[in-house]
């Protein structure tokens, strides 16, 4: 259940990066301003750890797949905190 949930979290990042990344765009295109550069890419990099460690809680056993699986919220968490809470 924890890989599921963990997965769906993985999933929910990744579109959250293409959301952040088509609205710098379309801000740049626009002449407004979007999101910025660091936000882009600390989603973008957020989403690729993410989906790395969803791979290992996929392909590992145990306690390797519980603690991939944990990352993943921690990651979610950090980059929620960085640009959207604080």
């Amino acid at each position: 259940m924890l890989r599921g949930l963990s997965g769906a979290v993985t999933a929910g990042l990744v579109v959250l990066a293409l959301v952040v990344a088509g609205a710098q765009y379309l801000g740049l295109q626009r002449e407004f301003p979007g999101p910025g550069g660091v936000s882009v890419t600390a989603h973008i990099i957020a989403a690729i750890v993410a989906v790395v460690l969803q791979h290992f809680a996929d392909h590992r056993h145990r306690a390797t797949s519980v603690l991939a699986s944990l990352l993943v919220f921690v990651v979610t968490g950090l980059l929620l905190w960085t640009q959207w809470w604080n």
